[in-house]
């Protein structure tokens, strides 16, 4: 498995005879999302996206290690495969109907959504965080999600992960609702932590792919081999490897 810094030129999207011909895949990802998208103690790249990007290589190209992965910012997740940087992108990005309107999105590999955090012992179900506050980020849907199922809330608005994590230490909110597959990674980082077992919504994760009639082929495989990791359980397995919910 090759890893990009992000300058290299060679990097570019290519329909499936071109990627077979050139030996391997192009795929943005995320190295600092716990647990799709990682670095470990040696700084090797790991996390659930991460092994889907490696299956699809081997069952594409032969070789889980056929695959150049290039770490990306959330605001370049879709334009590097608009722009033809990469093959694919699979770093956390949510199948909504205006990004299907820009790029093609494959069937979900997983199922994400809005959950809440605590470490406050007390909390136990979602009805004691009634009129309690709650940290939830900025112009995010998990506002109307918690608008929807606690009314009387109390909702403090943070800028970042980091801001609600930091109310939460010094005890100014009691929980912060966000992303489950972000929690997840708190809650293996931080022991303290618990998410409650209600998730509020539902949020479908999908592999980035480039329109067009010439890559039909790679649309073709990578939803073949998306819905046989389903079907035979291997993409459950690796989340609950991988401590997803």
């Amino acid at each position: 498995m090759l890893v990009s810094s992000g300058t290299q030129s060679s990097a570019s999207a290519a329909e499936l005879t071109k990627i077979q011909r050139r030996g391997y895949l192009n795929i943005a990802v995320k190295d600092n999302l716990r647990p799709l998208g990682f670095r470990n103690v040696k700084g090797d790249l790991q996390g659930l996206e991460i092994d889907l990007a490696q299956q699809l290589a081997a069952d594409l190209l032969g070789k889980t290690n056929a695959v150049k992965l290039k770490p990306v910012a959330n605001r370049d997740r879709l334009s590097q495969v608009l722009d033809n940087k990469v093959d694919l992108t699979i770093a956390r990005v949510t199948a909504t109907e205006s990004r299907a309107r820009l790029v093609s999105l494959s069937i979900p590999y997983y199922f994400d959504g809005t959950r809440l955090v605590t470490k406050n012992t007390s909390i136990q179900k979602l009805g004691d965080l009634e009129k309690q506050k709650i940290a939830v980020l900025n112009n995010s849907s998990t506002i109307a999600d918690i608008r929807y199922y606690l009314p009387h809330a109390d909702l403090v608005g943070v800028n970042s992960y980091q801001q609600g994590r930091s109310l939460l230490e010094n005890n100014t909110v009691v929980a912060f609702a966000a992303d489950t597959s972000v929690l997840s990674g708190w809650v293996q980082q931080y022991p303290q932590y618990r998410l409650l077992p209600v998730k509020l919504s539902t949020e479908p994760l999908s592999v980035v792919m480039p329109k067009g009639l010439q890559y039909d082929d790679l649309r073709r495989r990578v939803n073949g081999a998306i819905a046989r990791y389903l079907e035979t359980g291997w993409l459950q397995q690796r989340a609950q490897h991988w401590g997803l919910p």
